[in-house]
């Protein structure tokens, strides 16, 4: 059940479709197109933050804040008015049933004219109550008739003013029916459902506040306000004021305002809340800093790189949104259902009506009465609508708590069904960085004194191999020298002077240029070209000396994590631009025996679409750059962001960790949501399958009574409350470690 907008029923409903190949997402925020469908049926709009555009950020908190207190407001409200019906329901009740109880019985005999009076006056009551209490059915079923639909509204509506203008028309004008005992008044079914459907609201709207918890924690990362150094002197100014270039200060155990890179000082930074990782990670001049964490150990000063609102942390916060608004595809069958249920009730409930009239046995109106009430109200579709946004909602919040971003609610739905998972090697299952891995003397020299001639002659290189050697030059401390008539060979290596003894660094194919005795080399060259590494070999003075070998490294958890893949039934495929060599050697590490080796980035996209013509359901996991028309293609894209690319745009998932370990949780996310929707679905539909036919009368030939339109409204109340209730067992879903 459901109300926004002036307790209407009329939702704009953000459907961020992606339409999947072409549009699938341009690379920028503004660019998701966003259809306002709007339904106006009672379909939630589950996503309780109804924010129509991404505005700044700070109008976010503000907009976040006062979306709470909506929240808040709006369960205050409809608890209010249920007190009010509540109370009120008292005497209507004791003054339409008076034989139940001997007080009253005696106060109002039966046929009194006390008794009479005051019906009349519990007429006044109950029209106060519908009024008052149940203000929001009309409104509703008014917004619905406007747009020529039918909502749960209507169904209320027309259900309390049924009995309440059968009653006034009994109390007042009795001889219209044909027998007297037909002249029956039930303005409690008026009140009591009224109640009834009002308190299943405010516990339904308590719950919804608990589904957006996820986000609530985000926007409460954001820090208010920052130390800024204008011309040495400290300010400190709200953050929304904050410019691209400004020098912040950060103190121990200050949260870090913005995004920016370190300038002065060192420290340990808990990122946890963007990345999940729970470990403080060091960080020094030129490193980047993030809004929203935790700065730990040291003090340190950091130019501001983002603008407020550009932030990672607001960047998470907008998606996280976006997709808790968005729809399961799910969602839109349910839509068309609801579109078609509420008229056909409104119909079966009249068709009942007049069955039992003319057929039914006497007094006939009262029990055509009641049926039609009874109906109307067992059916509302409340529990069916919300079945979904619940589910999701709270799922894409347990995502975003585990550092996996959700991007849209078919990206959830898509995720449980895949069969196939393809690795990028670079950066995914590696680190995507060289470093040193092997130093072998064959000569004379030690291996420090190896790497010291390495990274000397290397200090002016661009290659990309030679960062890792002066990396771990600097590790052991090794102080360079200096390089005298320094030499580039393209494709063979470099060459130069130090400490007047001539050095040539390369491969083979400098060896045999420089006339250096090979054989020494060649055995070890092998070994390490099996192993995926990239042997380079070391001459000092026309002599062979070392050998040092290069290699991009395999993250810590990939084995564990592509172990696990394969443990929930997924067939794990590494596709890399590296030579056949080095990827089956990386491919043995971490147990994966399907390998695509000297693919090009643009024909990553080429192996997505062949496995999918195969009929398998794929993922991509990628780190972004390269990877994104790979990404696109996937059924499901999933981009392993470190930081800042938390606005990879070309993916569905994106893995904040940069752990292949979330590839596993992602899967198991989206299949605790998705089992959870269904158990919502199938419990709703079977509680409207049972409930229509047992209002209609179907257990009357067996128990001789008819279903009260209390229990009814109990019942109703009670369906839409379970299915918030199993939505929100989802919060305490933690992903195994398989």
């Amino acid at each position: 059940m459901e109300r926004r907008n002036n307790h209407s029923c009329t939702h704009h409903h953000h459907d961020h479709q992606h339409d999947h190949h072409h549009d699938k997402h341009h690379h920028s925020h503004s660019h998701h197109r966003v259809h306002h469908q709007e339904k106006h049926s009672c379909h939630h709009e589950s996503n309780t933050f109804s924010s129509s555009s991404i505005h700044s950020d700070t109008s976010h908190q503000t907009e976040e804040g006062e979306k709470h207190e909506n929240d808040e407001q709006l369960y205050r409200e409809l608890m209010k008015k249920w007190w009010v019906a509540g109370i009120l329901s008292v005497p209507v009740i004791l003054v339409s049933y008076p034989d139940f109880f001997p007080i009253i019985r005696n106060l109002l005999p039966m046929g009194s004219s006390q008794l009479w009076f005051s019906r009349l006056l519990m007429a006044v009551v109950a029209l106060i109550v519908m009024i008052y209490s149940g203000s929001q059915f009309f409104i509703g079923a008014w917004e619905g008739l406007k747009q020529r639909s039918a909502n749960m509204h209507t169904l209320i509506a027309i259900g309390i003013s049924a009995a309440w203008i059968y009653s006034v028309v009994a109390l007042l004008w009795p001889d219209l029916f044909p027998d007297p005992s037909m002249a029956e008044v039930y303005y409690d079914v008026s009140t009591v459902v009224t109640a009834l459907v009002v308190l299943g609201m405010a516990m339904e709207e308590k719950a919804k506040g608990k589904s957006s918890e996820a986000i609530k924690r985000l926007i409460g990362l954001q820090p208010k306000t920052a130390r800024v150094l204008k011309e040495g002197v400290e300010t400190e100014i709200p953050v929304s004021q904050i410019q691209i270039g400004d020098i912040v200060v950060v103190r121990p155990g200050e949260k870090i305002p913005v995004d920016g890179i370190i300038l002065d000082g060192s420290s340990a930074v808990d990122e946890s809340m963007l990345t999940g990782e729970s470990l403080p990670v060091q960080k020094v001049q030129g490193d980047e800093v993030f809004g929203g964490t935790m700065n730990k150990t040291g003090s340190f000063t950091f130019q501001v790189t983002k603008s407020p609102d550009d932030t990672a942390l607001s960047n998470i916060i907008n998606m996280v949104r976006q997709a808790q608004g968005s729809r399961i595809p799910v969602q839109r069958i349910v839509d068309k259902v609801s579109a078609i249920f509420t008229p056909s009730v409104i119909i079966l409930a009249i068709i009942g009506y007049l069955i039992w009239f003319n057929f039914g046995p006497s007094p006939s109106s009262m029990y055509a009465l009641i049926v039609l009430v009874t109906t109307l109200i067992i059916a509302c579709p409340c529990a069916l609508g919300m079945a979904t946004p619940m589910s999701l909602t709270t799922g894409i919040g347990k995502g975003a708590e585990n550092g996996i971003l959700i991007r849209s609610g078919e990206a959830l739905q898509i995720a449980q069904k895949l069969t196939t998972i393809v690795l990028d090697k670079t950066g995914t299952i590696t680190m995507g960085k060289p470093s040193l891995t092997d130093v072998i003397p064959v000569g004379s020299l030690k291996e420090e004194e190896l790497i010291y001639f390495a990274a000397t002659l290397e200090q002016g290189s661009e290659h990309p191999l030679a960062g890792a050697i002066l990396e771990a030059a600097k590790e052991k401390n090794i102080l360079l020298g200096k390089t005298e008539n320094f030499e580039a060979i393209p494709g063979h290596g470099v060459q130069g002077w130090i400490d007047d003894r001539h050095v040539l660094f390369g491969n083979l194919k400098l060896m045999k240029k420089g006339n250096i005795a090979t054989e020494v080399y060649i055995q070890h060259a092998e070994r390490l070209a099996d192993e995926g590494k990239t042997p380079m070999f070391l001459a000092i003075d026309g002599k062979p000396e070392g050998v040092i070998s290069v290699a991009d490294t395999v993250k810590q958890d990939s084995l564990e994590a592509i172990t696990a893949m394969k443990n929930i039934g997924l067939e794990v495929i590494m596709v890399t631009g590296d030579n056949e060599r080095t990827a089956r050697a990386i491919a043995k590490k971490v147990g994966i025996t399907n390998v695509i080796s000297d693919v090009l980035p643009q024909n990553k996209a080429e192996i997505v679409r062949k496995l999918q013509a195969d009929g398998k359901k794929v993922a991509m996991v990628g780190d972004g750059i390269n990877d994104a028309p790979a990404l696109t293609q996937a059924d499901i894209g999933m981009a392993i962001g470190t930081g800042t690319d938390v606005a990879i745009e070309a993916s569905d998932i994106t893995l904040v960790k940069g752990s292949l370990q979330s590839v596993v949780q992602a899967i198991q996310i989206s299949r605790a949501t998705m089992r959870n929707v269904y158990q919502n679905l199938i419990g709703a539909f079977i509680y409207n399958a049972l409930g229509i036919p047992i209002a209609l009368g179907a257990l009357y030939p067996l128990t001789g009574s008819l279903l009260s339109p209390l229990v009814a409204a109990a019942a109703m109340a009670f369906s839409s409350v379970t299915v918030v209730a199993n939505a929100n067992r989802l919060k305490r879903f933690q992903p195994k470690e398989v």
